[in-house]
């Protein structure tokens, strides 16, 4: 039985160590290719060099392509992250007449190809005389976002035991109070989780940008540009760059959720 286990189990470690291989050996490999001197990859690099590197950061392009994505993805995920706490809200924690159609509605643009959700927003922007833009853009990618971060934050929700709130009202307190006081702290953790997942989609998003930011590029529209003509070493380094930036926001973020984790239970210890 012992040996049966430790099959088992070595079957699912290499499994694991399988897909991880193939999730992460890509990257691996856009890493390497930012570091060889050649234009193109080869492998082994025949001489190692950080030059794209320097041409990424002084280039007063790709540092304004930058930019118009970091702007993009700021406002998407404070927009997204109130729209969809107070969705979460709807779809998890209160029960009301409309709840199943508001549960099916919300999840809508989900299944849509982005492609076609894309054309469809351009199209509507066109009809209504709105100019693509970056600002064009915070609304189209909210309009696919904003239902995800609602999901994410609704698995925070549904562990929420109302009991909390309702034995605050008994003592006494406001709505206000309550919303405050324990409501947002503990879902707060599903509220961070759901900036970082609308901030992250927002930033790597492609097919929502290339139909509604017009002239103001953002850096995945940038680098699919320059993939399909003009490809320059640079792309790779910035991809890399992307990947670092995105693995440091989710371990900045996962020990912001530890730290608040381990305060609240040294104060749950003293009381």
């Amino acid at each position: 039985m012992n040996e049966y286990r430790r099959g088992v189990r070595f079957t699912y470690a290499c499994l694991i160590a399988l897909l991880m291989l193939l999730m992460y050996l890509p990257m691996v490999t856009i890493a390497l290719a930012s570091f060889s001197k050649s234009k193109y990859f080869k492998f082994p690099i025949p001489t190692w060099s950080t030059s794209w590197y320097a041409e990424v950061f002084e280039s007063l392009s790709i540092r304004g392509f930058f930019w118009t994505s970091v702007a993009v993805a700021l406002l998407v995920g404070l927009i997204a992250t109130v729209i969809a706490f107070f969705g979460a809200l709807a779809f998890a924690r209160y029960r009301w007449k409309g709840r199943k159609l508001f549960q099916k509605i919300i999840i809508l643009p989900i299944l849509f190809p982005q492609a076609v959700l894309g054309l469809a927003l351009l199209l509507w922007f066109t009809a209504i005389g709105i100019t693509p833009s970056w600002k064009a853009a915070v609304f189209a990618h909210l309009v696919w976002i904003a239902p995800v971060t609602t999901l994410v934050i609704a698995i925070q929700v549904y562990s929420f035991d109302p009991a909390v709130e309702e034995a605050a009202f008994d003592l006494g307190a406001t709505r206000w109070q309550v919303m405050k006081e324990i409501t947002l702290p503990i879902l707060a953790p599903g509220i961070f989780s759901g900036f970082l997942f609308a901030f992250l989609l927002s930033w790597a998003n492609f097919p929502l940008s290339m139909f509604s930011t017009g002239a103001d590029q953002t850096i995945p529209e940038w680098i699919s540009a320059k993939v399909q003509a003009g490809y320059t070493p640079q792309v790779p380094a910035v991809g890399t760059l992307m990947m670092l930036a995105a693995g440091l926001l989710l371990a900045i973020g996962y020990g912001l959720m530890l730290f608040q984790e381990k305060r609240r239970a040294r104060a749950q210890a003293t009381s």
